[in-house]
């Protein structure tokens, strides 16, 4: 499988980003597509449970702590004052999949739509970014001028992805 295509889903806090993205792997999933995911947080968070082995390991000072079992397996990096990882590493560590949907890293160049749920006007990323190249809301008429997609239209968001990224299924 060659290197997967990454499609970007961006947005202001509250926009619908995560709710599209899910709605796109269930569509893309069922079209027979493996599909990953990687989400930028703008906080600090934590995916490890207080007390746990794995959890004691990473306090110890572990670089990194792989959890594995028959259902899933985790690996938890701590940066450990390193700097944030641009998206390109990030995609490298991911396993051969068809498409990566990826819901933040603005700044990138990857193509993206906009999520715009409770859009306030004037504030639309894609009036300042060229990669933005459509936008998804629940407002008609929204003064724009990218291709524009209802977040009930999941089909034809699929679509649009496949042939922006020539993924054929």
């Amino acid at each position: 499988m060659t290197q997967a295509k990454t499609f970007g889903i961006v947005g202001w806090k509250n926009s619908g980003k995560t709710t599209l993205i899910v709605a796109l792997v269930n569509e893309f999933v069922r079209r027979g597509l493996r599909v990953s995911t990687i989400k930028h947080a703008h906080h600090e968070f934590d995916i490890d449970i207080p007390s746990k082995d794995s959890h004691r390991h990473r306090l110890a000072g572990a670089t990194e702590v792989l959890v594995a079992s028959g259902s899933r397996w985790a690996l938890m990096h701590e940066l450990r004052g390193a700097p944030t990882p641009c998206l390109a590493d990030l995609v490298s560590r991911l396993a051969p999949c068809d498409l990566i949907l990826v819901e933040g890293f603005k700044a990138d160049t990857h193509p993206k739509i906009e999520a715009a749920h409770n859009h306030e006007p004037g504030r639309l990323i894609a009036d300042q970014d060229a990669s933005v190249l459509a936008i998804v809301t629940d407002r008609p008429g929204l003064a724009s001028n990218r291709l524009t997609f209802a977040f009930d239209d999941v089909g034809s968001i699929v679509d649009f992805i496949s042939e922006v990224c020539d993924i054929a299924r």
